[in-house]
C-alpha cells in the first residue's frame, strides 16, 4: 500500500463525483485517505448533464438509475474508474468502458441480505392477504377472516435465479419450513434440501410462491408473460425484486384480476420516476393483494453502508495500487509494492506483440524493469510494471508510443 502523498498525481487534483445519493461512508473513506475534491449529487443525471459534469472527473460513482453511455465515456477524457454502488453493472456500456480502458467495479454481495429479507416479508404478507386487510382497515372497514390466508410452513418456494440473493432466500425459506425449488441456467450447488428442477415450466407448476432473481438481459426480457403465467398454480404468488423488464405487467394484472394468481409483490418496474415525489404509474395499481414498492429491495441503512465501504475500497485500491480485482472491464490483477521503484499502469488493445514492444522500448533505452505482470481478456490487456525511479518519466513517454496503447498512468 502506498503512503499518503506518494501518488504521482497530486491527490488535491483528483476529482471524484458521486451521483444518486451514494452513502456518506464512501465520501468519508476518500476524505480519510487525503482526497478532498469529492462532489456528491443526490439525484441521477441525464446523458447531457453527465457529459458536461464528467470532463474533469477521475472517479465516478453511480447507482442503478444513471445510464453510462458511449457518448458519456468518450467525453470522459480523465476518467480512470467507475464504481457502481449497487449489485448490477448493466447501466454501464461495458464494451465502451473496456475500449476506453476504464475500470468498472460493483458490489455484488453487499445488499443480498436486505433483498432476501424483503422477499420473505412480502411472502408472509401476501399469503396472509395482509395488503387487502390493511387497505380495508385504513378505509374504516373491519375485515377479520381466515379464508384464503395461509402459513408459509409446508408451502413451496420457487426461485428463478440461484445466485447470491436467490440462494440466501432459499436458506431463509427453508428455515421457515418451506420446500424450495430452484432453476438456474448455470450449474449451482443446492443449499440445504433445495431441489434443482429441469425447467422454469416445472418450477411454475409446482410452486406456491415464485420469486425472481435474474439479471436484466435480452434473454430474460418478459420472462414472465401471458404464456408463462398460464403455468402458475392457481392462487400462486409472484415476487419480482430483480429487474423491471423481466415481467409483462399488463399480463400480470390480467392474471391477478381474473383470479388465476393470488397476488404479487413488485419492487422494480420497466419505467421508474427520475426523483423522489414524482408521479408514478403502473398497470398493477388498484389490483387486490399486490404490494408495490419503489425499488427499495436493497435500500436499508446497513446495505448502503456496506456498498459504500465495498465499492469505495475497490476504487481507492485501484487509484493507489493498481489492483483491479472485481473489475468487469480491465483484467483483474495486482502486484505487491516494489521498494525502490515507480509503478506504471499500461492498458492496451489485446493484440499479439504489445508486451514485447513495451519491453523492447524499455530495454533499448536501458530502463530496468523491477517487476511486471500482464493479464488480458478478449478485448484488452493490462500491465502493471515497476521500473527504476530515476528513469520512470522517460519510461512513461516510451510506453505512450507503443502501438495499441489505450491508457498509461504513473501510479507512484
Amino acid at each position: 500500500m502506498t503512503k499518503a502523498g506518494t501518488t504521482s498525481y497530486p491527490k488535491d487534483k483528483i476529482r471524484i463525483l458521486f451521483v444518486e445519493n451514494i452513502s456518506e461512508v464512501a465520501v468519508k473513506n476518500f476524505h480519510r485517505h487525503g482526497y478532498e475534491k469529492v462532489d456528491k449529487i443526490n439525484k441521477a443525471l441525464t446523458e447531457e448533464q453527465l457529459i458536461e459534469e464528467i470532463k474533469d472527473v477521475h472517479i465516478l460513482g453511480i447507482r442503478s438509475k444513471t445510464q453510462i453511455t458511449k457518448k458519456i465515456l468518450d467525453a470522459a477524457k480523465k476518467l480512470q474508474a467507475i464504481g457502481c454502488f449497487c449489485i448490477g453493472v448493466n447501466q454501464v456500456d461495458l464494451k465502451a468502458a473496456t475500449r476506453n480502458g476504464i475500470v468498472v467495479f460493483n458490489a455484488p454481495y453487499s445488499n443480498t441480505r436486505s433483498v432476501a429479507e424483503l422477499v420473505i416479508g412480502a411472502s408472509i404478507m401476501l399469503i396472509r392477504k395482509v395488503p387487502d386487510k390493511n387497505n380495508a382497515a385504513h378505509n374504516k372497514i373491519w375485515m377479520k377472516e381466515s379464508k384464503g390466508s395461509y402459513e408459509l410452513r409446508g408451502k413451496t418456494m420457487g426461485i428463478i435465479g440461484y445466485g447470491n440473493i436467490g440462494s440466501q432466500v432459499s436458506v431463509m425459506a427453508e428455515s421457515l419450513g418451506m420446500k424450495v425449488l430452484f432453476f438456474d441456467e448455470a450449474v449451482k450447488l443446492p443449499l440445504g434440501n433445495a431441489e434443482k428442477v429441469k425447467s422454469i415450466k416445472e418450477l411454475l407448476g409446482r410452486s406456491d410462491i415464485v420469486t425472481l432473481h435474474v439479471p436484466g438481459t435480452s434473454g430474460t426480457k418478459s420472462l414472465i408473460n401471458k404464456n408463462s403465467l398460464r403455468y402458475f398454480k392457481k392462487g400462486a404468488i409472484l415476487i419480482n425484486y430483480a429487474r423491471g423488464s423481466v415481467v409483462d405487467l399488463e399480463a400480470l394484472r390480467n392474471a391477478i384480476m381474473d383470479g388465476h394468481l393470488g397476488g404479487a409483490a413488485i419492487d422494480v418496474f420497466p419505467w421508474e420516476p427520475e426523483k423522489q415525489g414524482d408521479l408514478f404509474q403502473t398497470p398493477l395499481q388498484g389490483c387486490p393483494n399486490v404490494l408495490l414498492t419503489p425499488h427499495i429491495g436493497g435500500s436499508t441503512e446497513e446495505a448502503q453502508e456496506n456498498i459504500g465501504e465495498d465499492v469505495s475500497a475497490k476504487l481507492f485500491h485501484y487509484l493507489e495500487t493498481g489492483i483491479t480485482f472485481g473489475s468487469h472491464t480491465v483484467p483483474a490483477l495486482a502486484l505487491p509494492p516494489q521498494e525502490g521503484g515507480h509503478r506504471i499502469l499500461h492498458i492496451h488493445n489485446n493484440v499479439p506483440g504489445v508486451l514485447s514492444a513495451m519491453n523492447t522500448q524499455l530495454s533499448n533505452n536501458k530502463i530496468n524493469i523491477l517487476a511486471q505482470y500482464l493479464k488480458t481478456n478478449e478485448d484488452i490487456g493490462y500491465v502493471v510494471l515497476d521500473v527504476d525511479k530515476t528513469l520512470s518519466s522517460h519510461a512513461i513517454q516510451l510506453l505512450k508510443q507503443v502501438k495499441e496503447t489505450i491508457k498509461v498512468r504513473m501510479l507512484y
